[in-house]
């Protein structure tokens, strides 16, 4: 095969995975090209979502977009979104996604979306969702030898050993539920179990500040009283050192020493500082 034949295949075949380049619109089914059209306004901003959604799940490694799988020499296929064998490299990759998933709206062409599915799952994909855009919003949800079952909005996806968290329905369509979805994975990524944990812990780090600080400025306090009472006069640099001191080593020592010290400067002064 050569020239722009090879760049973009008719339907004479067979063709294998080497004679598509990146960009080329087209797949390979069994030696047989697949056009796959640009992605209209209503599913191009969906497909971006669930990506984002399940790519940043805590469990995955690598996920990507349109990646290009090599299933076979002759068949090539790139689901619009993939969880799992993502490499950092170029060229197609050998193998299938853990889990794929595919967006379907108006247009959609039933019979080649039903082949790209058994070539995932029969290639060894374990899960593959497809996302319905046209009509009643819902997921198909596709497994080897099982039968293919519904999930509704409002109900949760699952895909054990693949991701750690459930997925929303609407967070794969839904800009709002997505964006909540994400930032749940984010948190936990970093430790945190959802937002609600990252709230408390801040909570729990004012009050342990305050405590830390309420104890500290009591330090400061009976040291400016027992200078005062013992007639010891309070310099401006005096009291700017007790102002930002924020040890309590020192201002014990401090403390110490003004109960005996002549001057203001000679309690400064033994401290070092």
């Amino acid at each position: 095969m050569h020239g722009q034949a090879k760049r973009h295949p008719s339907g004479r075949g067979p063709f294998r995975a080497e004679h598509v380049r990146s960009g080329d619109p087209y797949e390979l089914s069994n030696g047989h090209p697949v056009y796959c059209a640009p992605t209209g306004g209503r599913a191009s901003g969906p497909n971006h979502l669930g990506s984002s959604v399940v790519g940043w799940d805590p469990a995955v490694q690598e996920a990507g977009v349109d990646t290009g799988y090599t299933l076979g020499q002759g068949t090539l296929r790139a689901p619009d979104v993939a969880v799992g064998n993502v490499p950092d490299r170029p060229g197609w990759v050998k193998g299938v996604p853990e889990l794929a998933i595919e967006y379907a709206d108006v247009g959609q062409d039933e019979e080649k979306l039903q082949e790209k599915i058994a070539d995932l799952l029969e290639a060894g994909t374990k899960l593959l969702w497809v996302v319905r855009l046209n009509g009643p919003r819902r997921v198909e949800v596709h497994e080897p030898r099982r039968k293919m079952r519904v999930v509704l909005p409002g109900q949760l996806l699952s895909a054990p050993g693949i991701l750690k968290n459930a997925v929303p329905v609407e967070a794969l369509y839904d800009r709002s539920e997505a964006e909540k979805a994400t930032l749940t994975n984010l948190l936990q990524r970093r430790g945190y179990d959802d937002l609600d944990a990252v709230l408390a812990a801040g909570r729990e780090e004012g009050r342990e500040q305050g405590r830390e600080e309420g104890i500290l400025e009591g330090k400061r306090d009976a040291l400016r009283r027992v200078l005062d009472r013992r007639g010891l006069r309070l310099t401006k640099a005096a009291a700017a050192k007790i102002s930002s001191c924020r040890s309590e080593r020192a201002l014990d020592g401090w403390l110490d020493r003004a109960l005996v010290a002549s001057t203001t400067a000679e309690v400064f002064r033994r401290a070092g500082r």
